[in-house]
């Protein structure tokens, strides 16, 4: 959310940061809304002085024997009006956080200009596209052979957009999570949590998937619950609320959950394989910082995730999201797009994200400064280390041979007992 200060006082940011979004917006009905709540606040406080006034002097009228009934009188009608205007005011105010909640964070400087996917910035490839003598085949066509995907049962079992997994992807959907978390944590110094898969919906508005998106939510019915759509839900509210000791930043959590997506609006998109579920698994890097070094974190953040297909050994591009494509609550993202021979083309795998202190504000989440001073909004930066659907898609297509066999990554070999090739399943009788 956005600091109604800033917007009040610095508009003209607002509006330029939203046009760069391209995203529609009455700045001036809005600043008028603002006005009147602030002229009512003017208008109670003024009224709730000459009430205490009036009630001093019904006080010393009746010390001194005096009729306070026409002074009662006034004091009555005056009660009346404080309560009408503190009643408009209230709503006022309600209308003021509603717009706030649905208005997005402004993109940062470095941010590129653009409206869609399609103007997104390039910013480095990392190994080579592979390219074999025998036709490219799609993950779920590898995976079927392999006798590990089975869409036919999960339909029955769900419906659409579900896979159940069996034998040796289900192994590999189980070390890559291991993998992915023993690195993070080993190597880049995250700690661990395992935390709930449902959470309420002060949780979402935090991170800001309410109210803008609730059609993308599973929510629970006869109760205000949702499904988690990525564990960055409820890690990053972990400390809603609370007010962190300086000392304690910067915070690093890694999480591994299941995420559930409704998918809504993607109709007709990737409906073949696993690209694109309503179940799926995913790590997830969540960090909490020092606006001061938020930044610097975010290149971090990038490049941990980014070990996790070098060490794999995945051919990937990192890419900087224009103005116009980055999410409600990002100022600035990265998106690591991984090859897929099969398409013959990158697709997205992690997202990594500086929110600044937007959904700080939301969440309420603040700390105390090292040696004194105003408390202040940390910053929140996010990033999947990676969703495991896809890297295990991007394996397939990247290590299938000739024969429909599929080398294990070297990296993984430890978390898959040592197996080293998936044999396609025997022909069924």
């Amino acid at each position: 959310m956005l600091d109604l200060k800033t917007v009040r006082q610095n508009p003209k940011v607002l509006a330029e940061g939203m046009a760069r979004r391209h995203f529609p917006l009455d700045l001036d009905a809005f600043l008028a809304l603002e006005e009147r709540r602030r002229q009512l606040l003017t208008a109670v406080e003024a009224q709730k002085g000459q009430r205490n006034a009036a009630s001093a002097e019904v006080a010393k009228i009746k010390r001194q024997g005096g009729d306070p009934a026409p002074v009662l009188a006034g004091l009555g009608a005056l009660s009346a009006s404080i309560k009408r205007l503190d009643e408009e005011s209230r709503q006022l105010e309600g209308q003021v956080r509603d717009w706030l909640l649905g208005v997005p964070n402004i993109p940062h400087a470095t941010t590129p200009d653009g409206a869609n996917e399609h103007d997104n910035v390039p910013v480095r490839f990392v190994g080579t596209p592979r390219r074999t003598d025998f036709p490219a085949r799609e993950h779920q066509d590898i995976g079927v052979a392999l006798g590990g995907f089975d869409f036919e049962r999960a339909a029955k079992l769900s419906g659409a957009r579900f896979v159940v997994l069996r034998g040796q992807l289900a192994r590999m959907e189980r070390g890559l999570a291991a993998f992915m978390l023993d690195t993070h944590i080993l190597e880049h110094g995250y700690q661990e949590v395992a935390t709930p898969y449902i959470v309420n919906a002060e949780s979402l508005l935090g991170t800001g998937q309410l109210p803008k998106f609730a059609e993308d939510l599973f929510k629970l019915e006869g109760m205000a619950s949702y499904l988690i759509p990525t564990a960055e839900v409820p890690v990053t509210n972990l400390h809603r609320g609370e007010v962190l000791p300086g000392e304690a930043l910067p915070l690093a959590y890694v999480c591994h959950t299941q995420c559930f997506r409704s998918e809504a609006g993607s109709y007709g998109k990737d409906t073949k394989g696993i690209i694109r579920l309503h179940q799926f698994g995913k790590v997830e890097l969540v960090r909490l910082v020092h606006p001061d070094t938020s930044y610097e974190v975010l290149e971090q953040l990038t490049g941990h995730a980014e070990k996790i297909l070098q060490k794999l050994d995945l051919p990937y591009r990192v890419v900087a999201l224009c103005a116009g494509d980055i999410g409600f609550s990002a100022a600035k993202t990265y998106d690591l797009e991984v090859w897929l021979p099969g398409q013959d083309t990158y697709r997205e795998i992690s997202s990594c994200s500086n929110f600044e202190d937007f959904q700080a504000r939301r969440a309420d989440i603040r700390f105390k400064p090292v040696g004194g001073g105003k408390t202040a909004f940390v910053h929140t930066l996010n990033g999947s280390g990676l969703a495991i659907g896809r890297t295990m898609a991007a394996i397939l297509e990247n290590y299938v041979q000739k024969d429909g066999s599929v080398v294990v990554p070297k990296a993984l070999v430890p978390y898959m007992n040592g197996t080293e090739l998936l044999e396609p399943a025997a022909p069924k009788a």
